[in-house]
C-alpha cells in the first residue's frame, strides 16, 4: 500500500461552505517517525466549529490556508509503531485529519478499550460530549428545577446538553430548526418542550415555553436566538457561550445582540465563554459519568452517519445546513 487518501482545502470559501471547496487527492503513505505511531482511519467526526477555523475566527485551530489536509478528531488503529507505549493493533483516537492514513506522535494519541464504537468514541466521548458535560455542569452550574434553554438543540453538543439537565433535575427547553427536530427533542430524548426558530411566532413560543424565564442558557448559535434568550433571563441566570453557529457560514457574520451589557447589569446574569481544553484533566471523570448515564438509559446520544472518505466535503456541507441530528460521523 503506497496511496494516501487526503481531504484538501482547496479554497476559502467567501460566502456559505460548498463542497467544491474542498477536493480529494492520493498522497504519499506518510511514515512515523521516533516516537510516532501510523494510523489507519476508521471515522472521523465533523463539528460546525470547524467552520470557525476555516473563516479565521477560531484562534486554537490556527490560521486557516489552502492546501493543507483539513484538521479533524479520527478514531483509528495503529498499524506501525515506532513508540513502546504503543503498540500495534491498538485502537485509540488522535487528531490526524481528513485522511486515511497519519503519522502522529504517540503521546498525543487516547487509547481506547478494544471494541469501542468509533461514533460513541467521537460522540459523547470525545470533545462534543466533554464539551456539553463540562459546559453545563462547571460553567452554567444549574440546580434542580431551573429552567435549562439549549439552542442547537439537536446539534452535537446540544442535545447531550439537554439530556444531562434533565439528569439534573431541570425543566428542559430546546431550540431547534424544525419540527421533526423538535418532536425528536421531546418525544425521544425527554425535552420537556422545544420550538422551532423557524417558526414565524417563535417570540411568542419560546415566551410561553420558558413561563418562569431561563436560569441557565446554553448559546451555541449567537445572533437572534441568543438576543432572545437574554430578554428572558431569570435574575442571577447564567449564559454557558459555546458557539455561534449562526455566525460561521457567512462572509458577513450579523451583530451582536441587543440588550448587551443593560440586561446583564439589571438581572445580574454571568455571561461566560469556554473551551473544552480548559478541562483537559478532567476528561476521564465526564467520560464515566455519561458511560453510566447511556448504561442506565439516561443519556441517548444520537449520530448522522456518512460513508467514505469522499463524502466527507458533502456531511459538512449538510451539518451547517441543519440537516444532521447528533454527532456527525465519516466513516472511512
Amino acid at each position: 500500500m503506497s496511496e494516501n487518501r487526503q481531504v484538501i482545502i482547496a479554497s476559502l470559501p467567501t460566502g456559505a461552505l460548498a463542497a467544491s471547496d474542498f477536493e480529494v487527492r492520493a498522497a504519499p503513505m506518510p511514515e512515523p517517525g521516533e516516537g510516532e505511531v501510523l494510523c489507519k482511519t476508521l471515522a472521523i467526526t465533523i463539528g460546525a466549529g470547524q467552520r470557525a477555523g476555516l473563516q479565521g475566527s477560531a484562534s486554537y485551530a490556527g490560521a486557516p490556508e489552502t492546501g493543507r489536509v483539513m484538521g479533524g478528531s479520527a478514531v483509528a488503529t495503529v498499524i506501525a509503531s515506532n513508540s513502546p507505549d504503543v503498540a500495534v493493533g491498538t485502537l485509540v483516537s488522535a487528531f490526524t485529519g481528513w485522511q486515511e492514513h497519519a503519522a502522529v506522535a504517540a503521546q498525543s494519541v487516547h487509547v481506547l478499550p478494544a471494541g469501542t464504537d468509533p461514533a460513541t468514541a467521537l460522540g459523547v466521548f470525545g470533545t462534543n460530549g466533554i464539551t456539553a458535560y463540562f459546559g453545563l455542569l462547571a460553567v452554567g452550574r444549574p440546580t434542580a428545577g431551573e429552567t435549562v434553554v439549549v439552542s442547537a438543540a439537536a446539534g452535537s453538543v446540544g442535545h447531550i446538553v439537554g439530556q444531562i439537565a434533565k439528569i439534573e433535575g431541570c425543566r428542559v427547553v430546546g431550540i431547534a430548526g424544525s419540527a421533526d427536530k423538535c418532536r425528536m427533542l421531546t418525544d425521544e430524548l425527554g425535552f420537556d418542550a422545544a420550538v422551532d426558530y423557524h417558526d414565524p411566532d417563535f417570540r411568542t413560543a419560546f415566551k410561553d415555553a420558558t413561563p418562569d424565564r431561563i436560569g441557565v442558557y446554553f448559546d451555541n448559535t449567537g445572533g437572534p436566538v441568543l438576543e432572545s434568550a437574554l430578554f428572558r433571563m431569570a435574575t442571577g441566570g447564567r449564559i454557558v457561550c459555546c458557539g455561534v453557529v449562526s455566525q460561521y457560514d457567512t462572509s458577513s457574520p450579523g451583530p451582536g445582540p441587543r440588550g448587551v451589557p443593560g440586561l446583564l447589569v439589571n438581572n445580574r446574569v454571568r455571561m461566560q465563554g469556554f473551551l473544552v481544553f480548559d478541562y483537559a484533566d478532567r476528561y476521564d471523570e465526564a467520560r464515566a459519568r455519561m458511560g453510566s448515564w447511556i448504561a442506565d438509559g439516561s443519556l441517548q446520544p444520537r449520530t448522522t452517519e456518512f460513508q467514505g472518505i469522499e463524502e466527507a466535503p458533502r456531511a459538512f456541507v449538510e451539518l451547517l445546513n441543519g440537516r444532521t441530528v447528533g454527532t456527525t460521523i465519516v466513516n472511512f
